[in-house]
């Protein structure tokens, strides 16, 4: 693919996102596809959100959850498949590590595969410190 990275747009502005993409991938991905739609709505409405854009599509996406003063979660980090290799996933997390207000607090996040690209940007792995618990709709049996 003929692909200039100049035309490539991040914004956090929430009315550019397309949420039937953005839905798609998440289907797909291995920690959100048993989420509904509608969850992902309210999880976006509740979020800080960065949308990656190229002429006019869009090619990924970045959620942020944060309490504005110690720390954020990073989360439902994509860059669609057919725009992988060219860097824009890198882009996207520095464009989100460097800035305000993200910048001065602690950041954290989840992910089975993609170390490498996060430890470039600060993030280290302490996987005796984190603890989760999963909700309810994915540990209990149907009654």
């Amino acid at each position: 693919m003929a692909m200039h990275t100049e035309d490539i747009v991040i914004s956090d502005d929430k009315s550019l996102l397309q949420l039937d993409v953005i839905c798609g991938f998440l289907a797909r991905s291995y920690w959100a596809n048993k989420r509904s739609e509608s969850k992902i709505r309210k999880s976006i409405e509740n979020s800080y959100c960065y949308g990656v854009y190229y002429q006019g599509r869009q090619i990924g996406f970045a959620r942020l959850v944060s309490d504005g003063a110690t720390m954020y979660w990073l989360c439902d980090v994509f860059i669609d498949e057919d725009f992988r290799g060219f860097g824009i996933g890198k882009r996207l997390v520095e464009t989100i590590t460097t800035s305000e207000p993200w910048n001065n607090l602690m950041g954290v996040l989840g992910t089975l595969d993609a170390h490498d690209l996060y430890e470039q940007y600060g993030f280290s792995r302490d996987p005796e410190r984190y603890m989760r618990r999963m909700p309810d709709f994915l540990t209990k049996k149907n009654e």
